[in-house]
């Protein structure tokens, strides 16, 4: 009887390994085949049949030793029977998932053809334009950065201040702003020109904040929220003090906390600005609190100021934009954020750019000022001259022209600022002088073509080990999973092509657009508009 088993077991496996469809051929057209299958499958018809007569003639002979044999042999033969046919229905199931990825075509290497495509490495750019360029911005930046930073410093205090004053015992405690993005990074070029600010705030006393962070062992945050966490109001007396809660009487006193301590002001999940039901900060509370708290302030100091205030995005607070008596415009992005512990990370409620934020409750982690003490690291490494600045303003003001011409994709400014300081971690300080600034050009947008292609950017702070112990990036962040910026892209396949499509205008436009925007004049001079 095991003769008879192996035997079934190896017509069994001569049949799977010897399908058509198992091993096809790579260089043959669907047609032949289909010529080629139909051909072997009737071989192996034929195959089969004289096996399977032979196995009846033996079979025939052995069924009165089957019927002799125990209870136990016979469990065996059914036993056995069955895992060949499990086996050969596994076998044959992955054969056809195999068979259907082959034939499947490849439409991501599709969106990047060899024959017609520009890439960075052969793109046309003219060094002549590319340091008028660099000269222009240059020259923009030291006349018109600094005294916008004043001023929009100046007034963010004023208006903060104001802000303090119309909020009572029982709204969050407002703190001092910090600046952040391309205006404090000195890589801002594009018009108008835009300062982002943080602005911290904190819950009224007796009540704190608890983070709940995507990469803490004990995290139910799905994974399409990674580098997000939730906000947990907590109130302190649930810590073990009892003294708001229980009456001590007149003649009591608690030895943690003096009498004017234990007069608290018991406040609402609505006041507390949580989701309905829960404990759990809401940014879309957060966003209407604040909203209405900037109107009140302004509403209060509008008469010391000659200028127009108003909000550019009703969805956004703090997105405010100040027009002039001269014309002149000044956006600014005031956003209220929650800072994560003792750190400089910020939960923020929403994105200065227009990328979508993700669901409430979960708000997502901001590392910017750990990525500007990156940028003021590495100025005392780079060249006295180094060109690592002017790179990404001249790549993000070309994103920024071809988004004017072909519309939105999925990349942002964020995204090749990830990009630089991924090469700038990786390259040697001596190669980022301004003689190099074509090389490290090319690199920076041949780096977001190899990105775009594999659909994989990793963020420049979370898990990277290369990152310098001076920028003192917390240990969690540190020892993190790697977090993916284009990981929509791996399932949008229609966001992915337009984002392919927007990269390859960029590259073939590049040349025309940093001409028009720095003419030359008869002199050799530039004409500064």
């Amino acid at each position: 009887m095991q003769g008879s088993i192996a035997r079934v077991c190896m017509v069994v496996a001569a049949a799977i390994l010897n399908h058509p469809l198992l091993f096809p051929r790579e260089n043959t057209t669907v047609q032949e085949q289909d010529e080629e299958m139909m051909a072997r499958m009737r071989e192996h018809e034929k195959r089969l049949e004289m096996e399977q007569s032979k196995l009846e003639k033996e079979l025939a002979q052995l069924e009165s030793q089957l019927e002799e044999t125990s209870t136990e042999e016979g469990y065996s033969w059914y036993f056995w029977s069955a895992v060949s046919f499990v086996i050969f229905f596994t076998i044959e199931m992955c054969r056809v998932d195999l068979a259907d990825t082959e034939v499947r075509p490849v439409e991501d290497e599709d969106m990047f053809p060899e024959s017609g495509s520009i890439t960075p490495r052969t793109m046309v750019l003219d060094k002549d334009v590319l340091g008028n360029f660099c000269d222009k911005c240059t020259y923009t930046s030291a006349h018109d950065n600094w005294r916008v930073r004043e001023f929009v410093e100046g007034f963010a205090d004023d208006l903060l201040e104001s802000l303090r004053s119309v909020c009572d015992r029982t709204d969050m405690e407002v703190g001092d702003f910090v600046g952040i993005g391309s205006m404090f990074e000195s890589w801002r070029v594009c018009k108008p020109l835009m300062c982002d600010l943080l602005v911290p705030f904190s819950p009224p006393d007796p009540h704190s904040f608890q983070f709940h962070l995507w990469c803490c062992s004990t995290s139910d945050v799905p994974p399409d929220m990674q580098g997000c966490g939730k906000i947990k109001v907590t109130k302190e007396n649930e810590e073990g003090c009892l003294c708001g809660s229980a009456n001590l009487g007149e003649d009591m006193l608690c030895l943690l906390h003096s009498r004017d301590d234990a007069i608290k002001v018991d406040c609402s999940p609505d006041e507390l600005l949580c989701s309905r039901n829960t404990s759990l900060l809401a940014k879309d509370q957060v966003m209407k609190w604040f909203q209405i708290s900037v109107t009140k302030a302004w509403g209060r100091i509008s008469h010391k100021y000659d200028f127009e205030v108003t909000f550019r995005n009703l969805d956004a607070a703090g997105a405010l934009k100040i027009r002039f008596p001269s014309g002149k415009v000044i956006v600014m992005n005031i956003i209220p954020v929650v800072q994560f512990e003792e750190t400089d990370a910020y939960f923020v409620s929403h994105f200065p750019s227009d990328c979508e934020s993700p669901p409430d409750p979960y708000w997502p982690l901001s590392f910017a000022i750990y990525e500007r003490n990156l940028f003021k690291y590495f100025t005392k490494c780079l060249p006295q001259h180094s060109c690592h600045l002017h790179c990404l303003q001249i790549v993000t003001f070309l994103h920024r022209k071809q988004t004017g011409l072909t519309g939105k994709s999925a990349f942002t400014n964020y995204h090749f600022k990830t990009a630089l300081l991924h090469l700038l971690l990786s390259k040697s300080p001596s190669s980022w002088g301004f003689e190099n600034i074509e090389h490290r050009l090319r690199d920076v947008l041949d780096f977001m073509r190899r990105s775009l292609q594999e659909k994989r950017l990793h963020h420049v702070l979370i898990g990277n080990s290369k990152v310098p112990e001076e920028v003192r990036v917390p240990e969690i962040i540190q020892r993190a999973e790697p977090i993916n910026l284009l990981r929509p892209l791996v399932l949008q396949t229609e966001l992915y092509a337009a984002t392919v499509k927007h990269f390859q205008e960029m590259l073939r436009n590049a040349s025309v657009l940093l001409q028009e925007y720095t003419p030359h004049l008869p002199n050799g001079g530039l004409h500064h508009s």
